[in-house]
């Protein structure tokens, strides 16, 4: 891309076809926001998650994951004070070339990301089955965690909806879901959901099948 791209680091990972809401109260976005709002369709920033720092303050982002996602305005509802509620959804990942500061909010010198080819038709047949089966068992645990039922509806059957859907819902840190985000292949971003799809279900049921403790013959700690 020529032009920069007007940069909103966050400490959130934002997929392909997600939605993010956002709210924006700091000066430098609100400036950010007004400049969007004077260009044509469709009015884009890129969403980047923050590897050392955080989100609010002058001098609150440190350094910046290489990985990032295009997020396309849908709706701007402006408030008496100035600040705005913005509606988004992740369109395009990017990778970041170089930050620019020249103004008060970041910019970035961008290239878009496509995922590299992946393998033969049926490998990735094969795998969107699985994860769809280990999503669902994660949510299962989850609600037995919970004590609630979770209801979702119909999994997607496209590998790249399927991967960005699964990688937006799990609790996960953000390193994690990061690297999910920065996957080369659709098929390596199924292949390791499904690595913590099986992880984070285990976790889940040895939590909620361990018996609870008898504190009745234990000392009480002053911690």
């Amino acid at each position: 891309m020529s032009e920069l791209l007007p940069l909103f680091p966050l400490t959130t990972v934002l997929f392909p076809g997600m939605r993010l809401p956002l709210h924006v109260f700091e000066e430098r976005y609100r400036l950010m926001i007004a400049q969007l709002q004077q260009q044509p369709e469709p009015q884009q920033f890129g969403v980047i998650a923050i590897r050392k720092g955080r989100e609010a303050g002058v001098h609150g982002v440190e350094s910046l994951y290489e990985v990032g996602c295009m997020a396309t305005v849908r709706q701007i509802t402006p408030h008496a004070d100035g600040q705005f509620d913005l509606a988004t959804v992740g369109a395009e990942r990017f990778r970041l070339l170089r930050v620019d500061e020249g103004m008060p909010y970041y910019r970035g010198e961008v290239e878009l990301l496509e995922d590299e080819p992946s393998a033969a038709g049926a490998a990735l047949k094969d795998v969107v089955g699985k994860v769809q089966a280990s999503f669902r068992g994660y949510l299962n645990a989850l609600s037995d965690r919970g004590g609630g039922v979770v209801g979702i509806a119909e999994l997607p059957d496209e590998p790249d909806l399927l991967s960005y859907v699964v990688g937006a819902a799990m609790i996960i840190d953000l390193p994690e879901r990061q690297s999910l985000l920065a996957a080369p292949t659709t098929l390596d971003r199924l292949r390791r959901e499904r690595s913590l799809l099986a992880r984070e279900t285990a976790i889940l049921r040895a939590t909620t099948s361990r018996p609870a403790t008898d504190y009745s013959f234990e000392r009480f700690s002053q911690n």
